[in-house]
């Protein structure tokens, strides 16, 4: 049996990869949280660690763990208030994570899967998908981070030998996906007209249950020692298209009008809304071949079946 200690257990992610793995008879789960057990799923043993910073305490949440699936971070808002975010996001996403990191190479963690983000390759893309060799470049503070946690985490496994996997997952959709998703579907089911149609640009996005079926596979399969995987639904899209496929899985009929992108790109700078209108206009493409052969592995559901899952009541 595999000990797998999940953080940010009652995060998006973390809820769904504990309910899936809580099927599977040869994991026991662990799930750690900052403070509240509030949304954790029932059937894991939680521990409380605190703020994930550099002074944490991860005795007892790494004792006997074999595996670490690490889901636990400070994440992209729109709304920032604090005055230097880098900083923040620093202090979580790279000094917390490195804090973990060499308390579970301590104690003997085997395997430490990292999830990181696309957004370290870039925002947007251009002719050429994203692959896990594509050049870092991080625009945001947030992906910044998660670039800087990765290298220190290279860093750790080749001197520990404890195995790092990390993963790089575009916008993550599904049922009760928080953030920019979350956002859309309020948006499409209100049923007011929206400037999203007539938009001809590429993206790739990943369905919740197609995530954790590749960190399921990540948990035990050799092949992802020490490796980057990119991940998707394999099923790029238009903006528009993404938006008419979850207009018809709602069943509702909301006006997709066209507007001009200089336009549009105007609005985003004099609104400070800049990255909003890249993640709705702009192409993010992901090229997952190595991913798929390397692990033998193929996304197991549709986009259809994923977004008519995520739209149900």
């Amino acid at each position: 049996m595999i000990c797998v200690l999940i953080t940010g257990a009652n995060g998006f992610i973390a809820r769904h990869l504990a309910k899936a793995l809580l099927r599977e008879p040869q994991f026991q789960i662990k799930g750690a949280v900052r403070c509240s057990r509030n949304s954790v799923v029932s059937g894991i043993d939680v521990v409380k660690v605190g703020d994930l910073n550099s002074s944490a305490n991860w005795g007892n949440a790494v004792k006997n763990v074999g595996v670490i699936v690490h889901a636990a971070a400070r994440v992209h808002v729109i709304d920032e208030k604090s005055e230097d975010p880098l900083t923040q996001f620093r202090k979580t996403n790279v000094e917390g994570t490195l804090h973990l990191a060499r308390q579970a190479s301590k104690a003997g963690v085997r395997r430490f899967i990292f999830l990181s983000t696309i957004g370290v390759h870039g925002a947007e893309t251009f002719d050429i998908a994203f692959n896990e060799h594509s050049k870092p470049n991080p625009v945001s503070a947030y992906a910044l981070s998660k670039w800087e946690a990765e290298e220190e985490l290279r860093e750790l496994s080749a001197s520990s030998g404890m195995e790092v996997v990390i993963i790089r997952p575009p916008l993550v959709y599904g049922q009760d996906a928080p953030g920019n998703y979350s956002r859309l579907l309020r948006l499409l089911s209100s049923g007011i007209p929206l400037p999203l149609g007539g938009i001809h640009n590429e993206r790739s996005f990943v369905a919740i249950d197609n995530l954790i079926d590749l960190i399921k596979t990540c948990i035990t399969h050799p092949a992802a020692a020490n490796r980057e995987f990119l991940v998707s639904d394999d099923e790029d899209m238009s903006t528009t298209n993404f938006a008419r496929r979850i207009l018809n899985a709602m069943g509702k009929k909301t006006l997709l009008f066209p507007l001009p992108l200089s336009f549009v790109k105007w609005l985003g700078s004099v609104s400070g809304r800049t990255e909003l209108v890249r993640s709705l206009f702009g192409s993010l493409q992901i090229d997952m071949n190595t991913t798929k052969t390397l692990l033998s592995w193929n996304p197991p559901v549709s986009v259809d079946e994923a977004i008519k899952k995520s739209v149900s009541p």
